[in-house]
């Protein structure tokens, strides 16, 4: 899904990325706290290309890490935790984006493990 990046109110999107630090538990952590609608971009630039060892221009260590990070990410949208968007910033350059959704019933520190887990 495309949307705009303006669309999303700026004082609920954080603004973490695998370059800058955010790694799967990070990603995890934020999903267990996280509100509904809260939004965290966990990628800028162009996914396919940064995460692809041959095409992107990232170190070895960070494009594992935005592997892992994307991984989770998708694995969390699997189960309905979040839902997963991106916004056109400029020619070939996106922000990936994670949407808080309501939590199931169990929560807190059962849901990162479970996330973790389902690795």
């Amino acid at each position: 899904m495309m949307v705009r990046l303006d669309d999303f109110a700026a004082d609920r999107v954080v603004p973490f990325c695998a370059a800058n630090g955010l790694d799967e538990v990070g990603l995890c952590a934020w999903i267990a706290q996280a509100e509904p609608g809260e939004t965290l971009i966990y990628h800028r630039g162009f996914l396919a290309v940064d995460a692809t060892a041959v095409l992107s221009k990232l170190p070895a260590d960070r494009q594992r890490a935005l592997r892992q990070v994307a991984a989770a990410a998708l694995r969390a949208a699997e189960q309905n935790l979040v839902h997963l968007v991106q916004a056109r910033i400029g020619p070939d350059h996106f922000a990936y984006i994670a949407v808080a959704r309501p939590k199931p019933r169990s929560s807190g520190a059962a849901l990162s493990v479970r996330l973790l887990e389902a690795a």
